[in-house]
């Protein structure tokens, strides 16, 4: 039986990015693309899209993910951010990963779109080392899972203000969930680094992303019994 693919998007308050990725959907094959909002007025605005539902919850990333996944129809599903780009190769390699029913969680590799400084070619190569080489991909890397692998991790954890996509690949990392580098672009906005600098944006987000990743192994260890998901 071929699998059903469901999309869940989270919108942020006053954000309009997902109105430039809905287009390059068209051709995903998706049986549900799903915009989860936290605000009427964006609920709102989102509902005169085409081919898309709208739910609206509690605000927070975590929080409409996974609101998101309970609204999407289909056994697989990928979570995308509204300011994510794709195009012919990302939707190729995405339809093969789930046509093969894998159970792992695949990724994208980023890509940064030409709107921020020229060293964020030092970016998307620390970005391709930290989850190809260390097996820590974020969200904002299109991940990609059956829906049985999702709810066996217990959804996003909406109890952090941020890092939740971490907390879910360390989640499983301790379950013994193997995660697939797709090797097909997503790209996304560099215009925070021009607007806070690239050496301070950059700086920053190696801080954070050690210290989560000290904070969400132990949790994840204590969380989540050794052994795979079948």
């Amino acid at each position: 039986m071929q699998s059903a693919l469901g999309i869940v998007i989270p919108v942020g308050p006053g954000d309009q990015a997902w109105r430039g990725l809905l287009p390059q959907l068209k051709q995903a094959g998706a049986k549900d693309v799903v915009l989860s909002t936290c605000r009427s007025e964006d609920a709102d605005a989102a509902s005169a899209a085409s081919d898309v539902r709208v739910v609206q919850g509690a605000c927070g990333r975590g929080r409409q993910l996974n609101t998101g996944a309970r609204a999407v129809a289909g056994d697989w599903l990928w979570f995308l951010h509204a300011d994510s780009r794709i195009d012919t190769k990302t939707l190729r390699a995405m339809q093969r990963f789930v046509a093969e029913d894998a159970r792992e969680i695949g990724f994208f590799d980023l890509r940064f779109l030409d709107d921020g400084p020229r060293w964020m070619l030092l970016n998307e190569w620390g970005a391709r080392l930290r989850s190809r080489g260390f097996g820590l991909p974020f969200g904002d890397q299109g991940l990609l899972m059956p829906r049985h692998v999702f709810d066996a991790l217990g959804g996003f954890d909406e109890t952090l203000a941020s890092g939740e996509d971490h907390a879910l690949i360390w989640a499983a990392h301790l379950r013994g969930i193997a995660l697939r580098a797709l090797r097909a672009p997503i790209r996304t906005s560099a215009r925070k680094y021009a607007e806070r600098g690239w050496l301070r944006t950059t700086w920053q987000h190696l801080r954070l992303t050690h210290a989560q990743a000290t904070r969400f192994s132990r949790e994840a260890a204590a969380r989540h019994p050794r052994g795979s998901i079948r």
